[in-house]
């Protein structure tokens, strides 16, 4: 069985922009990425790999998700949202997390105590009182190949920020790009719709 888990983990040091947030310019031409802010968990010379972090499943919860997986829900974290992530892979669950949850075999650590966890073994961490401090669960991932998002960054499609755990882990995902922009001293207002293609 392919194991995605495993391919990212030995991809070698994380380099680049692993770690930080990519924030979408205006006038970008993919719908799916207007607006977006995606946090950057793998960069290497030969792919890249986020999860948008502002882009919630309508009407979908955490305890919704549990709940389809027979998983018992005894914490809080039932009325979080859950998000879409990207567009591959829609069907299967990330979860990104402070790095107080580990699992040996399938924990990713990315940056600046952020790792992620893709096993259903993290969901039932979270429905009960061993999970992460803080956790989002998105369905799929955004992905690039080499040299995509390089040259994406050159055409000034995205602008990137920090990441910190107030813009990764907000349950109300609808000001994270906005908050995003002010991190790196930007308005809204101030930025130009033309940019290059995504």
């Amino acid at each position: 069985m392919f194991d995605r888990n495993k391919e990212w983990r030995e991809a070698g040091e994380r380099t680049f922009l692993a770690g930080r947030v990519l924030i979408s310019m205006p006038g970008i031409e993919d719908p799916r990425f207007e607006r977006s802010i995606i946090y950057l968990c793998v960069h290497t010379p030969d792919q890249a790999m986020g999860v948008t972090l502002n882009r919630p499943v309508e009407g979908v919860t955490l305890a919704d998700v549990l709940k389809t997986l027979e998983i018992p829900l005894i914490s809080e974290a039932g009325p979080a949202p859950v998000l879409i992530g990207g567009p591959v892979e829609r069907e299967r669950g990330f979860v990104l997390h402070t790095d107080d949850y580990l699992s040996e075999t399938a924990t990713l650590p990315v940056a600046n105590g952020v790792s992620m966890t893709a096993t259903r073994e993290v969901l039932q961490a979270i429905g009960g009182d061993s999970g992460p401090r803080r956790s989002i669960l998105a369905l799929g991932y955004a992905g690039w190949g080499p040299g995509q998002l390089e040259q994406e960054l050159r055409d000034n499609v995205w602008l990137t920020c920090e990441a910190d755990e107030d813009l990764l882990f907000d349950p109300n995902p609808n000001d994270k790009w906005s908050k995003a922009l002010a991190k790196i001293g930007v308005h809204a207002s101030s930025l130009s719709g033309q940019t290059g293609r995504a």
